[in-house]
Order: C-alpha cells, then sequence, then structure tokens
C-alpha cells in the first residue's frame, strides 16, 4: 500500500453514510472537500476534532468546503455520535475498512503497551478535481479546522 501525497488523485470510493445512503467522492467534484479519518465514534480525542469542525462548519461551507468524517464504525454509531454531539456534516461507515486502506491510514498502533490495527488520525484535502492537495498526518483533534484553513490560504 503506498502513502498518498499531495499531488496524487483521491482514490474514489462509495459508503453509507449514517442514514445509510451511498456517497461517492465523485458526488463532490467542483468542490474542495476534507476528508478526515479519524478512529471511532464518542471517543474523547474524535469527539474534540468533530465538534471542532461542528463549530467551523459553516465558515468551511462558506468557502466552498466540504466535510466528510470517515471510521470503521457503523451507520447506527455514527447516527448516535452525530445526535449527541448535533454534527452537521456526514460521518462514512468504512465497516469493510476498504477506504481507510486505500488511503493508506490503515496500520498498526499501540496503547498501553499493546499492538492493535486500527486507524490513523489523517486528514486529507481535496481540490475541485479529485486531487490531493494537502495531507495532515498530525492532526490537532483539539483544532483540526485551523490546520485546514492555515494550509488552503
Amino acid at each position: 500500500m503506498s502513502i498518498l501525497k499531495a499531488g496524487d488523485k483521491a482514490p474514489e470510493f462509495t459508503s453509507k453514510d449514517q442514514n445509510g445512503n451511498a456517497v461517492s467522492l465523485t458526488q463532490f467534484k467542483g468542490k474542495k472537500v476534507v476528508l478526515y479519518f479519524y478512529p471511532k465514534d464518542s471517543t474523547p480525542g474524535c469527539t474534540a476534532e468533530a465538534c471542532d469542525f461542528r463549530d467551523n462548519y459553516q465558515s468551511l461551507k462558506s468557502q466552498g468546503i466540504e466535510v466528510l468524517g470517515v471510521s470503521i464504525d457503523d451507520e447506527k454509531s455514527h447516527q448516535k455520535f452525530i445526535t449527541k454531539y448535533d454534527l452537521p456534516f456526514t460521518l462514512l461507515a468504512d465497516t469493510d475498512r476498504s477506504i481507510v486502506e486505500a488511503y493508506g491510514v490503515w496500520g498498526e498502533k499501540s496503547m498501553y503497551g499493546k499492538k492493535y490495527m486500527g486507524t490513523n488520525r489523517t486528514t486529507f484535502i481535496i481540490d475541485e478535481d479529485g486531487n490531493i492537495i494537502h495531507v495532515i498526518n498530525k492532526v490537532d483533534s483539539k483544532n483540526p479546522t485551523a490546520q485546514v484553513l492555515d494550509l488552503i490560504k
């Protein structure tokens, strides 16, 4: 699996959103997309990240930027997460791990000395033509919107 970088074509995908609707990257042609990968719904870091995108969603939208969150949680988990935190953007249920693998964010992690496989928190900024223009590997889960806006000025 190769590591994606700025200048690469963003891998196409189709996945179910929190409501079971099919969502494809091609639906967003003509818009910039913040495609952010996070480990798990309703965990502290993931909640902070989602809530920062929520709190800044209108300013992102006003600049023609769509926000899509991706984790391997299922639709039901995403629905609860969205309802609990009033999230205004789409969350994709990548239960078969096809998107996390295509984007190279599925990998070995370590917690309390135990190694396991999981989603590495990563954000991709994709331009209007479906090309990756920035990859944020060291995501500040408390201020991800500022990181995105600093890069697309």
